[in-house]
């Protein structure tokens, strides 16, 4: 499958990635959520938002990935790394104009070589179920997570 994939972040990985995070959400019967797919240099792939997502669900996942793949680290990470220098992760956010959110729900994608390709981020039910179904979306577009 490694040799069939591309070498960057295309909008159909992006958009595959989206449909299984949400699918994925769906039978597992979370809240309405949006799902953003950055790629490595940090814009924006592709979104979705699930009828009944909140307004500002879509900003959380593009600010959680965008931070995820910044820093080169899942957003759960950054989370604990956050929780342990606040000053400087406040500094971040301040730099970035508000688009740095290091909350748990996003992940960097990877190509099976290792290379960051992007980073999924959801936003609409906890962090833990956030992540969850973009790490589902990940794998089940053939790529890896971390």
């Amino acid at each position: 499958m490694t040799d069939s994939l591309p070498t960057t972040l295309t909008l159909d990985l992006a958009n595959r990635i989206i449909a299984e995070a949400l699918a994925q959400s769906r039978r597992l019967g979370y809240r309405a959520m949006a799902v953003a797919v950055l790629d490595e240099a940090g814009h924006v792939k592709a979104i979705q938002r699930e009828d009944g997502a909140s307004m500002f669900r879509v900003d959380i996942a593009i600010g959680k990935a965008w931070a995820s793949v910044g820093m080169g680290a899942s957003s759960r990470l950054l989370g604990q790394r956050a929780a342990d220098n606040p000053n400087f992760f406040v500094s971040l956010a301040a730099t970035a104009q508000g688009r740095f959110l290091p909350q748990t729900g996003a992940v960097l994608i990877r190509h099976p070589d290792g290379r960051i390709l992007g980073a999924a981020g959801a936003s609409g039910g906890t962090g833990d179920e956030d992540e969850e179904i973009c790490i589902h979306g990940i794998e089940a577009a053939g790529l890896c997570h971390g």
